[in-house]
């Protein structure tokens, strides 16, 4: 049973992934990176790349900062593999095989996954969730609700603050 169980799981391990939502937060990412520098950029080089990649790290909030802190590619990371990234960008490789290679070095690249979009920002829709789920919403924007003791005080703070937070995800 042992054996059938590590053979099934190497079998599936050589598919390329394909499940809808694996490695979301590389591939959205990395595609919005590979659009902004070829309607840019004539010519990638590896150099080009690796500059553009630190640049939108920089201002990366949330999942993709984690996964810039990942590749390398944010002013605190331990370590620096953005050639990974870099190089097979520059020579056009489909952004779908670099997010699979940088999963087979470290998977936690592709255990990352975006916040669910609010949809109802309407104080209905937010008085029905939970403080703990106010409270999250808040601090993945980066705010925080000091001196809040009430719900009603979370949810008109969410909602002042919706339009700086709900904006279109571009580098």
């Amino acid at each position: 049973m042992l054996v059938l169980s590590l053979a099934a799981l190497l079998f599936f391990r050589g598919f390329p992934f394909s499940a809808a939502g694996h490695c979301e937060v590389c591939l959205g990412f990395l595609n919005r990176l590979y659009g902004s520098l070829t309607s840019a950029h004539r010519d990638l080089t590896p150099a080009l790349v690796e500059e553009e990649l630190v640049q939108a790290c920089t201002v990366a909030q949330g999942k993709e900062a984690r996964l810039c802190y990942y590749l390398g590619a944010s002013s605190d990371a331990a370590t620096r593999v953005t050639a990974s990234v870099s190089q097979p960008l520059a020579s056009h490789v489909p952004v779908e095989k670099i997010c699979q290679r940088l999963s087979s070095r470290d998977m936690q690249i592709c255990e990352l996954r975006y916040e669910p979009q609010l949809k109802n920002l309407s104080s209905d829709g937010l008085r029905k969730m939970r403080v703990v789920e106010l409270r999250n919403i808040l601090a993945s924007w980066g705010e925080e609700c000091r001196g809040c003791l009430e719900k009603h005080e979370f949810v008109s703070l969410i909602q002042e603050k919706a339009p700086l937070h709900t904006h279109s995800m571009e580098l």
